[in-house]
């Protein structure tokens, strides 16, 4: 449906054109990109500036206030084709306010608890307008869901038992959000402002260079040429994409116009085109090394170095993947899906030029692993990596031009205003948290729903997390979760890591999770195909992520935590055991299975997936999963292979 012109209260004339402050609006997001990169490379210290990072945080929070209220029409999925005058005013008031706390934050910090008004007004305006621009940018679900927090901090003394909390005064609460490092100009916002910008840029630039065709040429290249090769592309190109872009929607959207019609055109069902896209889009939230901003956001929760966070997550990713590329291959032999044509398959010569751009992920792991350096500043390096790289070699003849490049800086600066108005929007939650005391009080209730039952604790915790993800983008959920449901996990003996990573997981699992499956109804209106049918074949296509994080809280042998015999038993029986459950829900194997022999596959694969050190008896469990389910697989071939000949005969 094509998008209708915004109305405004004072008629469609009531302002100027967007084709004016569009211009204006991609200087200040160019200006947003420069000050992240600026602080990235510490260019403040190189002029001698000695500044808070709170100081940066509310510059760049002004500019993306500005940028949304020039922007962002008021009704959402409407075309703005005229900027109203009070969106110019609310823009210039934004920037005003933020600029005026960016300038005078050291003297304005230390006179927040005695709500002084030059505090708590800027404070109160700066709050309102992010909670609107929020509004425009994602819609009003994480908007209600931050008023009730703010209205619990306002009124929480009339909350009964353990939910009962210390009311504050209004102005203090608006002053303490908007200039407190544990409010909005706190830790999800120093790492949407300074890591996911740098991240988003690096991705931007990928797009601008070519380098987004390389790599889905290069998928095509690796699977076309095998049976359901399309879906497979779509696994892979999904999944690299899916780690940078920050959203699953947004990567289902990015790359499904392109594998979903592929898919279909093979001869997949059109649900199934879509459910496989939006379980490979929502997955790219939970691969290393980026994990759509979440494993810095993590690692800066647990105050542990970012490695480790990404070599926990490696494992449980890699299943994830495996998980759906089997079903892929499976579902394919058994709907009799040829591989890709050989036509729309490009030449190796012509895609192999591109492997310079492999140079700059080689070099963005190189800084973050061997040089420790810090995650913005690698990016950084790696998109200067890859601008250098691609301006002398280019890809398929053409070489981007310095003003694409100098695009690259705006097109950055929108891309991640949403990401940074759900970043500081965050903050508040985490700020109502630090003032109130809900957060030991939610952790208490929750441990105490459980009655010190772990399994009891994560199931509550699964459909907490489900119910909390549901409609919101994957930055909200995890600072979500990881405020109101981690802890109370923590708290019943579960790892840390295990635990934040268990959240996330789920939580990610609410886009591909009816009934609001964000994702896979995104896929679906791609595909043109049924909403519900959608999801609940991603449900499927996915499984393995409502699996895996359980069995990782368990026994963080999957988490490449403990001994390496423990871990190699660990990986591999997981392995095996994905496989046969993959083959279960297929159908097939080396042939169509019968129902004895699904349940079969399954019952083995489950008990395979159970990891060393789960319990007293797990290695038992693994033999004995991995044992019966190579007998069946065996018996399968064997019987398929008699069939044939009986029928060549």
């Amino acid at each position: 449906m094509n998008a209708t012109p915004e109305i405004t209260g004072g008629g469609a004339g009531s302002g100027l054109s967007s084709n004016i402050w569009r211009p204006v609006a991609d200087v200040l997001a160019a200006l947003m990109t420069l000050l992240a990169i600026g602080w990235a490379v510490s260019f403040q210290r190189v002029i001698g500036l000695n500044i808070y990072p709170q100081q940066l945080f509310a510059a760049i929070l002004g500019l993306t206030l500005a940028v949304s209220y020039l922007i962002l029409p008021r009704v959402r999925g409407t075309q703005r084709v005229r900027v109203p005058y009070t969106d110019v005013a609310l823009a210039l008031i934004a920037a005003a306010m933020a600029g005026y706390v960016a300038v005078e934050y050291p003297r304005l910090v230390l006179t927040i608890f005695s709500r002084p008004v030059d505090a708590w007004l800027p404070g109160l305006i700066i709050v309102l307008l992010t909670l609107e621009a929020l509004r425009r940018a994602t819609g009003w679900a994480l908007v209600i869901i931050i008023a009730v927090f703010i209205l619990y901090a306002l009124f929480g003394d009339v909350f009964p038992g353990r939910l009962q909390g210390r009311a504050q005064n209004w102005q203090l609460l608006a002053g303490y959000m908007a200039l407190d490092s544990n409010g909005m100009l706190g830790l999800p916002m120093s790492v949407a402002a300074t890591i996911v910008v740098a991240f988003i840029l690096f991705g931007t630039l990928l797009g601008i260079t070519g380098g987004s065709q390389f790599f889905t040429d290069a998928a095509m290249i690796a699977m076309g040429r095998f049976r359901g090769g399309s879906m497979k592309i779509a696994v892979l190109a999904s999944g690299l994409f899916g780690s940078i872009s920050g959203s699953a929607v947004a990567n289902v959207v990015g790359t499904g116009v392109v594998t979903i019609p592929m898919i279909k055109r093979d001869g997949y069902p059109a649900h199934k085109a879509g459910a496989i896209e939006a379980v490979a889009s929502t997955g790219g939230q939970l691969m290393p090394p980026v994990m759509g901003a979440s494993a810095f956001l993590m690692a800066e929760f647990l105050a542990v170095p970012y490695a480790d966070i990404v070599l926990a997550a490696l494992v449980p990713a890699i299943l994830y993947y495996v998980a759906l590329f089997i079903q892929a291959d499976l579902e394919a032999a058994r709907l009799g899906i040829r591989p890709v044509p050989r036509s729309e398959i490009p030449k190796g010569r012509m895609v192999i030029v591109g492997v310079h751009f492999a140079f700059a992920f080689a070099a963005l792991i190189y800084m973050l692993f061997w040089l420790r350096y810090q995650p913005e500043r690698a990016a950084t390096w790696a998109c200067l990596v890859l601008i250098a790289s691609s301006l002398l070699i280019g890809y398929r003849g053409a070489r981007p031009s310095l003003r694409a490049i100098a695009g690259s800086l705006s097109k950055c600066g929108h891309g991640v205003t949403e990401i940074i108005l759900i970043s500081t929007a965050s903050g508040i939650v985490i700020g109502v948290l630090n003032v109130t005391g809900l957060s030991f009080n939610l952790t208490y209730l929750l441990v105490q729903i459980g009655g010190g039952s772990a399994a009891l604790l994560l199931f509550l915790s699964a459909l907490v997390c489900i119910v909390l993800g549901m409609g919101l983008p994957t930055l909200g959920v995890y600072v979500l979760l990881a405020a109101l449901v981690a802890p109370a996990l923590v708290a019943v003996g579960i790892n840390e890591i295990g635990a934040h990573l268990y959240v996330l997981y789920f939580g990610m699992m609410s886009m591909i999770t009816p009934p609001i499956a964000l994702a896979a109804f995104a896929a679906a209106s791609i595909a043109k195909a049924p909403a519900m049918a959608t999801g609940w074949a991603a449900m499927r296509f996915g499984w393995s992520a409502y699996v895996i994080p359980v069995l990782f809280v368990l026994s963080p042998t999957l988490l490449l935590q403990g001994e390496s015999w423990d871990i190699t038993i660990a990986i591999a029986s997981a392995g095996m055991g994905v496989w046969l459950v993959s083959s279960a829900l297929a159908g097939y194997f080396s042939g169509h299975l019968s129902m004895v022999m699904r349940v079969g596959f399954a019952a083995f694969g489950l008990i395979a997936l159970v990891p060393a050190g789960a319990f007293p008896g797990a290695a038992v469990t693994d033999i004995v999963g991995v044992a019966g389910g190579l007998s069946l697989m065996a018996l399968d071939v064997i019987r398929n292979r008699a069939t044939r000949r009986e029928q060549s005969a």
